[in-house]
């Protein structure tokens, strides 16, 4: 699963980084959630940055509570699921991102929050699906999820699942049109654990509403102690 993660870099920083034109008002996130609007990269718009709200409300629970939304769909049976299948074919995103968040257990209440970045702390992608709907309103939404995979020895001592990263060749043929099936599930392997680190960071990650820098600060365990909250 991936529930929360981080874009801390600079408007400038993003653009350099996937040649790609970032909107003006960009600023920012430290504790990114479902439901909200952030910016995507998609094979239909690969020049530009799109603003994406994070979960597909599948068809049974369209104009249901945000609950019903999914936010992660499993890679290895993404092509196979009659929900997803359409969406992998033709509509295919990446999502950048600095970090990303796990929650360890420590018996039944007890959960600690983990920061994952790249080892230098540069920018990286997720592969991501994405949907295009009618609101209730008669609005038009776009919507996206993000695919995970099996983790590596990084992330397994935290969680059973990981975010599928791309390097930047993945993400050419992530967003390529004539990318055959087989090169795309090629991709789903978990990254190297040599490309990444992790650490504790402080609850207040458990908090949508905590969205600074203070979120992502280094925590020693000890110090949480009576901290402990449920990651909601």
């Amino acid at each position: 699963m991936c529930g929360r993660y981080s874009l801390s870099k600079s408007k400038i920083e993003l653009e350099e980084r996937f040649q790609a034109e970032m909107l003006s008002d960009f600023h920012p996130r430290y504790n990114i959630a479902p439901t909200q609007l952030v910016p995507v990269i998609t094979s239909a718009s690969p020049n530009g940055f799109s603003y994406f709200y994070w979960g597909i409300t599948p068809e049974f629970g369209k104009n249901k509570p945000v609950a019903l939304k999914l936010i992660n769909a499993k890679s290895e049976t993404v092509d196979q699921k009659v929900s997803f299948k359409s969406s992998f074919q033709q509509r295919r995103c990446i999502i950048p991102a600095d970090g990303f968040y796990e929650w360890k257990k420590l018996g039944k209440k007890t959960k600690i929050p983990y920061r994952f970045t790249m080892r230098e702390g540069e920018l990286f992608s997720m592969a991501g699906i994405w949907e295009e709907y009618e609101s209730v309103n008669g609005e038009t939404q776009h919507t996206f999820l993000i695919l995970t995979t099996t983790p590596n020895e990084v992330v397994s001592d935290v969680h059973d699942r990981m975010p599928v990263i791309l390097n930047k060749e993945g993400e050419k043929k992530w967003l390529d049109n004539y990318s055959s099936i087989e090169d795309l599930k090629s991709l789903f392997e978990p990254i190297s654990s040599d490309f990444l680190l992790s650490y504790t960071v402080s609850p207040l990650v458990n908090s949508v509403q905590n969205d600074t820098p203070a979120v992502m600060r280094k925590t020693s365990p000890m110090d949480q102690h009576g901290n402990y909250t449920l990651f909601g």
